[in-house]
């Protein structure tokens, strides 16, 4: 009881953060925490995932700009008023100047099926759902380990297959962002729901 109630008072504690500091942070930390997203359950244990850990400072600027157009096009023509309207008291726009300050992006890929050593192709099954737990692991992970993430989603994401350079039968997921915090880094004033709204017992 003590070590569960001394887990979620850490998790009380993560906020997603849009200003990252250039700091760097240990490849050893990224490669803990994403071999600790690897040890997820997922579809017959098929692990229909790959990670791309960036931080190469070309490649970065080559997402930010890929990413940026997606997301001009998004906050012009493609969201609805009322997503709009959501977005707003986060203070999100289209410049993503993050996912060229912090000192990692993470890619994260499902697979949508896979090939034997003989080249015979075989299908994933509940690919989404174990790439989706796996990276709210990775997330976690993170954390635990004193820094701060993003997830962010330009759609379509598809220039991330081609920026860098994976197969056609992987889908980019999501866009991990991953440092330390800005010295002047401000987080939203928000609240979850409390546990009456979100669990049931029967």
């Amino acid at each position: 009881m003590d070590r569960s109630a001394q887990f979620y008072e850490s998790m009380c504690e993560r906020r997603t953060v849009r200003d990252f500091s250039d700091q760097p942070v240990p490849v050893q930390v990224i490669k803990n925490a994403v071999a600790a997203a690897g040890t997820a359950p997922s579809g017959a244990n098929q692990q229909p995932w790959h990670f791309v850990a960036v931080k190469d400072p070309d490649t970065k600027r080559q997402i930010r700009q890929a990413a940026e157009v997606e997301e001009r096009e998004l906050y012009d023509n493609r969201a609805s008023e009322e997503w709009l309207e959501a977005l707003a008291p986060l203070g999100t726009n289209a410049e993503k100047p993050f996912l060229e300050t912090a000192p990692w992006l993470i890619a994260v890929f499902s697979q949508k099926y896979s090939f034997d050593s003989d080249g015979k192709k075989h299908k994933h099954y509940y690919a989404p759902e174990s790439v989706g737990i796996a990276t709210g692991m990775l997330i976690t992970a993170l954390h635990q380990a004193g820094l701060v993430t993003l997830t962010h989603t330009p759609s379509p994401m598809g220039f991330l297959r081609e920026v860098l350079d994976r197969p056609c039968h992987e889908r980019p997921f999501l866009l991990l962002v991953a440092g330390f915090p800005a010295e002047n880094a401000e987080v939203p004033d928000i609240s979850k729901k409390p546990l009456g709204e979100i669990l049931s017992i029967r």
